[in-house]
């Protein structure tokens, strides 16, 4: 069949056109150095190296497939994500725009828990206890009265008590006896002129839940951590912030919840979730789908807190806590509030892939940006076309009329090595550009070797017909020897290989192929054509 000419051309036409559509449809996936994007390095979070080598390591294996899951479904082109020696992680994400959601959506743990809240009033009755105990912690440094400015605005927002009358002085109501008894037994509260750590700065909601002015989340955080505060808490609770602030008379608040310490259910039996709009309020809320065994189990839990408030935590923050008006099943719903549609389908995508089995850490950031990028190009580009320039001038010059074909084969070279990265979806890379720059000189390389051959051939005193068929035969095995060792050397490059090192090897892979078809193929086919059109007798221009 291909010693018709015709059907030679219209392989090499069809070939040709496969490549220029894949190539115009596609187009050529750059790498990290060539379109810019970030580079991060992460470790496993344990200042205290209290973990062993082992249970890092295997924590590291671990984190390594859900951050892969989680940059699938972020639709990073061609990312590297690949573990580095026993305890780190490297992730490049080349022409990502949004760095802040890409940190975010890799290193955020996603650790989701369903708690039930616990009444508000369990918290109200210990806090003179806890100001009492944070006075006895840390002494004068929790004794700062708070500004006068302060106190009443903050007050105000929440149900100020009823002035008295004028001319009627101010009577308390006398306790009922045994609440008297127990006032009795309560450890003394702090006295006027000293401060009140928590109870001066956390204040009944309305709902299942205290709030605390933002500005004083950080502080009132380090009050309630302290081991003799914890000591204090109802049995088996937990105090646990609210995600974001919310606003109320135009100050920032922030809602402190008093939950069960034992999750009613976990993450780990999440089997779907996604980023949807409620249809009646259109708010943005996340749609999860639980696995069969985790929804039977949803179901009992929930049916034994009807009309109690449940809270969504993740990370350890309350993203929402509902009531519970009915038995939940397997399907449910998080309400994201004043969160945005990009937030909510970042969470959704961080809870498809599953939670991080340790906190993770960023010890090393790189941004390349686009202007190195195109750089680089700017570059490669012109390192290619003068080297490109250099080759045609010399190989038409010595070469002759077998030359110019010769240049016409690496034209259509080019367009093949092009068209198959874009046919295999593959990264070009700096690397990869000195990949293809060496299978163009091999390219050459065995263009010289046909012609070669074919000289001696002529030198021989054959015919011209004769001495390029001969010339082919007796050049194949050394083009196929040196292809095929070269060859194999790329493919154990990209299997033991990283990032570049693959780069290289799978440009390099590609154009060792496309050069022996088009040496072997197509320079054939162009002396065929040149032998039918010459003259009986005629030697060869070589």
């Amino acid at each position: 069949m291909f010693k018709n000419l015709s059907a030679r051309f219209a392989l090499i036409i069809a070939l040709m056109g496969l490549s220029a559509w894949f190539l115009y449809d596609r187009g050529i996936v750059l790498g990290l150095d060539l379109q810019g994007g970030t580079h991060l390095a992460l470790e496993v979070e344990d200042p205290d190296r209290t973990m062993s080598a082992a249970a890092r390591e295997d924590a590291i294996d671990r984190a390594l497939t859900v951050i892969r899951t989680r940059i699938d479904e972020l639709g990073v082109a061609e990312p590297t994500v690949q573990k580095v020696g026993a305890d780190r992680i490297v992730v490049e994400l080349p022409g990502i725009r949004d760095e802040g959601q890409a940190r975010d959506v890799i290193q955020r743990t996603a650790f989701l828990q369903f708690q039930i809240v616990r009444p508000v009033s369990e918290l109200e009755g210990v806090l003179r206890r806890m100001d009492r105990a944070v006075v006895d912690a840390l002494g004068d440094e929790a004794l700062e009265p708070e500004p006068e400015d302060e106190l009443e605005p903050r007050i105000d927002l929440f149900e100020p008590a009823a002035e008295a009358p004028e001319g009627e002085p101010d009577e308390e109501e006398p306790l009922p006896e045994d609440e008297e008894a127990d006032a009795e037994a309560a450890p003394a509260a702090p006295t006027d002129d000293e401060a009140r750590p928590l109870s001066g700065r956390l204040f009944p909601s309305g709902g299942e839940s205290m709030v605390v002015g933002e500005e004083d989340v950080e502080l009132v955080d380090r009050y309630i951590s302290l081991p003799e505060v914890q000591r204090l808490l109802p049995r088996n609770s937990v105090l646990v912030w609210g995600q974001r602030p919310r606003g109320e008379d135009a100050r920032a608040f922030r809602d402190l919840y008093l939950l069960e310490a034992e999750p009613i259910m976990t993450g780990d039996r999440l089997e779907d979730a996604q980023a949807q709009r409620d249809p009646q309020f259109n708010q943005p809320i996340v749609t999860f789908q639980l696995t069969r065994a985790g929804g039977r189990a949803f179901e009992r839990a929930t049916g034994r807190h009807i009309n109690e408030q449940m809270a969504i935590v993740l990370d350890n923050q309350v993203i929402t806590a509902p009531t519970i008006r009915s038995q939940i099943g397997s399907r449910g719903q998080i309400e994201m509030g004043t969160a945005g549609m990009d937030e909510t389908r970042t969470l959704a995508l961080i809870l498809r892939a599953g939670a991080l089995p340790v906190p993770l850490e960023i010890v090393e950031e790189r941004s390349v940006g686009p202007t190195l990028g195109q750089d680089s190009i700017d570059r490669g580009q012109l390192a290619g076309i003068i080297g490109l320039i250099f080759v045609v001038i010399i190989i038409m010059a010595y070469y002759r009329i077998a030359g110019v074909m010769a240049v016409a084969a690496l034209s259509i070279y080019l367009l093949f090595v092009m068209g198959g990265l874009s046919i295999i979806n593959a990264t070009l890379t700096l690397p990869g550009i000195a990949g293809l720059i060496l299978s163009i000189g091999m390219a050459v390389d065995a263009n010289v070797l046909i012609f070669e051959r074919i000289r001696e051939e002529i030198d021989a005193g054959r015919s011209s017909r004769v001495s390029v068929n001969e010339g082919f035969k007796h050049a194949l095995s050394a083009i196929v020897d040196a292809n095929l060792t070269t060859l194999i050397t790329a493919a154990i490059l990209f299997y033991f290989g990283t990032g570049p090192v693959r780069g290289f090897a799978v440009t390099l892979g590609i154009g060792i192929i496309a050069s022996m078809f088009t040496a072997i193929f197509i320079t054939r086919t162009f002396f065929m054509v040149y032998l039918n059109r010459q003259k009986a007798g005629q030697p060869v221009s070589i």
